[in-house]
């Protein structure tokens, strides 16, 4: 038998955030400050991790409130009729030698799906003061905007473009091992008694 161990994500020592280009020269940053996830692994072996996260697309904040309601707005994620970012995972591979893991996905924004990679950099499993396991990670990773539909631009009057096509995600993710374990039957153990 086998321990299915769930995590959840302590919010107040977490971030997801991002960065795109403007107008060519500089980075516009940005978060969401309302995410969760449904997290699972055997043991305590995340390479196993089955991930379920959601982000609510109307937390977005870029420290600018008109530039908030522009992304918010149709011309970029259109929160009225997409609600959430979806990410469900579908493969972690074995970590290289610098402890840095590849993850697969499927990550879903307005209405459209694509596979994405992600990197993975594990900080370790921790026995907090209060008696909580705690494992934190870094993940990072780049996609085209485009590819979801998010296709807004202006052209500049140097032929530039005002919105980068590439967006970096960084997120800091410190999990909980919540306790609650389901015990699962591994049918090859099972089958040599």
């Amino acid at each position: 038998m086998t321990n299915e161990i769930k995590w959840v994500i302590d919010p107040s020592h977490s971030e997801i955030s991002f960065k795109v280009r403007h107008m060519m020269i500089s980075n516009t940053k940005g978060f969401f400050k309302v995410f969760d996830a449904n997290i699972y692994t055997t043991g305590k072996d995340f390479t196993t991790a089955q991930i379920d996260l959601w982000i609510d697309v109307s937390s977005i904040d870029t420290g600018d409130i008109k530039r908030d309601e522009h992304i918010k707005g149709d011309d970029f994620f259109n929160v009225k009729t997409y609600k959430q970012i979806n990410f469900t995972s579908s493969n972690i591979e074995m970590p290289d030698l610098d402890g840095n893991h590849t993850m697969w996905g499927l990550l879903t924004i307005k209405g459209k799906t694509q596979n994405v990679e992600l990197q993975v950099q594990s900080s370790g499993i921790i026995n907090d003061p209060w008696g909580k396991e705690r494992a934190g990670f870094t993940v990072t990773g780049k996609i085209n905007r485009s590819d979801w539909g998010l296709t807004w631009n202006s052209v500049l009057e140097t032929g530039g473009l005002m919105v980068g096509e590439e967006v970096t995600i960084s997120c800091e993710l410190e999990l909980i091992n919540s306790g609650e374990k389901n015990l699962t039957i591994d049918m090859e153990a099972a089958v040599t008694f």
